[in-house]
């Protein structure tokens, strides 16, 4: 079972998360995190560790944003590969907590 990336990191892109993966596994779109989820060990560090609360494990994923899994599946096969932290994006915090972002996803 692997942690997943959800709907609150897009445009905020907080890469506190990614300080503390034992094993690399984030991958870094222009303005979204995700999860590879084979290379997730289900540790759990990286939960608590985002300010957007936008990560969870994937029995846990909110109810309408199943989609992520997939997403997050689909988007590690082609973005590159993130294992330090970064600053968040400029607007970071005017996003955090608005709801059905995912319109504002950039491939």
């Amino acid at each position: 079972m692997a942690f997943v990336v959800t709907d609150n990191c897009i445009k905020c892109k907080y890469t506190d998360c990614v300080e503390v993966c034992p094993v690399d596994c984030f991958y870094e779109g222009p303005n979204f995190l995700v999860i590879h989820p084979d290379e997730c060990i289900d540790c759990a560090l990286c939960e608590p560790e985002c300010p957007a609360q936008a990560i969870f494990s994937e029995d846990e994923v909110p109810a309408g944003q199943e989609q992520f899994i997939e997403l997050n599946a689909e988007l590690a096969q082609v973005w590159t590969n993130i294992s330090e932290r970064k600053d968040p994006l400029p607007d970071a915090e005017e996003w955090d907590g608005v709801e059905n972002k995912i319109a504002h996803l950039e491939r």
